[in-house]
C-alpha cells in the first residue's frame, strides 16, 4: 500500500488535544476507504499538522480528512520509509 505523508497549514491557534481529537475522526472514517492513518506531528507554534498515512491513492486520504473533519491537507505527498 502506498504511503503519503500530508501538511496542513493551519496557522495560530493549532493545539495537540484538537488534533488528538481530529485524528479520532479520522481513524474512524478511515475503514470505508481502505486508508491507514498512523501517525500524526503537529508543530504548535507554526500551525502545521503532518500525518502519515497508508491509501490506495492521495484522493482517498484527502477524502477521509475531508468526511471526518473537514480539516483537508494543503499538501501531499508520496513517501517512501527509510530503515
Amino acid at each position: 500500500m502506498p504511503l503519503f505523508m500530508d501538511v496542513h497549514s493551519l496557522g495560530d491557534g493549532v493545539t495537540m488535544d484538537d488534533v488528538a481529537q481530529a485524528h479520532q475522526a479520522d481513524l474512524a472514517a478511515q475503514g470505508a476507504h481502505d486508508v491507514s492513518y498512523l501517525r500524526y506531528w503537529v508543530d504548535e507554534g507554526k500551525g502545521q499538522i503532518f500525518c502519515l498515512v497508508e491509501a490506495p491513492d492521495a484522493e482517498a486520504a484527502h477524502t477521509v480528512h475531508r468526511e471526518a473533519h473537514g480539516l483537508v491537507a494543503d499538501q501531499i505527498f508520496m513517501v517512501q520509509e527509510g530503515v
